[in-house]
């Protein structure tokens, strides 16, 4: 699950049966080496379901992912219309939880409307922008 690799998304199976296009996959993998390389943290995204309680899922699997300290991971569940960015000891320095959290507000608003891949691009552009070149 490193940056560029679209982590619940895994495998044939969840693909075909998942909320993306495969032109929604190729642009939220792009967004995701352009914030990764741009950046030089590792950002990875999550989109199913989250157990409860939310947070402590999320950073389970944020502490799964190859390098943790450099890591933000968006874990996304629209069925329970949650949202949650976990950043790494490291990433948080450059992305403090304001930061995070305008991010947030920006995601929410296009998921609301119904635009979920647009919501995850949107908001990783603006992570990295904030994180800045490393």
């Amino acid at each position: 699950m490193t940056g560029g690799n679209l982590p619940g998304l895994k495998g044939q199976p969840e693909v075909l049966n998942g909320p993306f296009t495969t032109r929604q996959l190729l642009r939220l993998d792009e967004a995701l080496r352009l914030a990764d390389s741009s950046t030089g943290l590792t950002f990875s995204i999550y989109v199913g379901d989250l157990d409860e309680p939310v947070r402590g899922h999320a950073e389970r699997l944020h502490g799964q992912l190859a390098d943790p300290p450099h890591s933000v991971l968006i874990a996304v569940s629209p069925n329970q219309r949650v949202l949650e960015i976990v950043t790494g000891g490291e990433a948080r320095r450059r992305l403090p939880d304001r930061a995070a959290k305008l991010a947030a507000l920006s995601m929410a608003a296009a998921f609301g409307g119904g635009d979920l891949a647009g919501g995850l691009v949107a908001g990783l552009s603006q992570l990295a922008d904030h994180a800045g070149r490393h």
